[in-house]
């Protein structure tokens, strides 16, 4: 009997938590939807931040005031740690994005023997100049164990000569020698199907995609541009060390 009135406190503390959280939830709703009435908001949880809320929006971090008065959009940092919180946030986004999208539906080219050190996912462009450069490396990127699963993202957005170019590749009977062929300037003929570029291409910008080559690692990390290929080894090789 003693410990009732202590048991009904508690209860009675963690109901206004709750109820203050759910009322700090819908300014925080509001101050969004204010701003940009046809946002989608994927999530509303508390910032590493004293104050603020962290918000997820259409694939996006943004930080705002719990009375919903101001929206501070830009990294986070944890100086003392030296992290960059909106970015760890930004890579479990990436991952669960990229797991959205089926393995088939990428153009593999796979590393020497078949069995991957690494896959690295890249956004690509049929006549971006990295993307050909990168491209015509392929074999020296499968002799380091880096398997490349290309995903389309015509920069020109969909419908384009861009999307057109990347629905022909993939449409075509051997899509792996189509994309060779195409980076290496050749038009390829107009074919359709059914196909994922429009998908691609948004599920490019929902990640962060902003020009190509991009790249998304395993770990959900966004690597933008090219890189080389004992250059892309050694920045793999350097985070699977930081994780251990």
């Amino acid at each position: 009997m003693p410990f009732r009135p202590f048991k009904f406190a508690l209860m009675g503390a963690i109901l206004a938590m709750s109820q203050a959280a759910s009322a700090d939830e819908a300014e925080v709703r509001k101050a969004v939807l204010s701003l940009i009435p046809s946002a989608t908001i994927d999530s509303i949880n508390p910032a590493p931040l004293a104050g603020f809320s962290e918000v997820v929006v259409g694939g996006h971090v943004v930080y705002v005031t719990n009375d919903g008065k101001h929206l501070v959009q830009g990294p986070l940092y944890d100086v003392s740690n030296k992290l960059d919180l909106t970015e760890s946030t930004m890579r479990g986004i990436r991952s669960k994005e990229m797991a959205s999208q089926k393995p088939a539906d990428r153009i593999v080219f796979k590393a020497k023997g078949g069995i991957p050190k690494y896959k690295v996912a890249v956004f690509t462009d049929i006549d971006c100049g990295y993307c050909r450069r990168m491209h015509a490396q392929v074999p020296e990127y499968a002799e380091l164990g880096i398997e490349i699963d290309y995903l389309m993202f015509p920069r020109a957005g969909v419908p384009s000569d861009s999307s057109r170019k990347a629905i022909s590749v993939w449409c075509a009977k051997d899509n792996l020698q189509a994309m060779t062929d195409a980076k290496n300037g050749k038009d390829p003929a107009s074919m359709t199907c059914a196909n994922p570029i429009e998908a691609q291409f948004k599920l490019g910008q929902r990640v962060g995609v902003t020009g190509t080559p991009s790249m998304v690692l395993e770990d959900g990390t966004l690597v933008p541009g090219y890189l080389p290929p004992q250059d892309l080894l050694a920045r793999l090789d350097q985070l699977k060390a930081a994780k251990k």
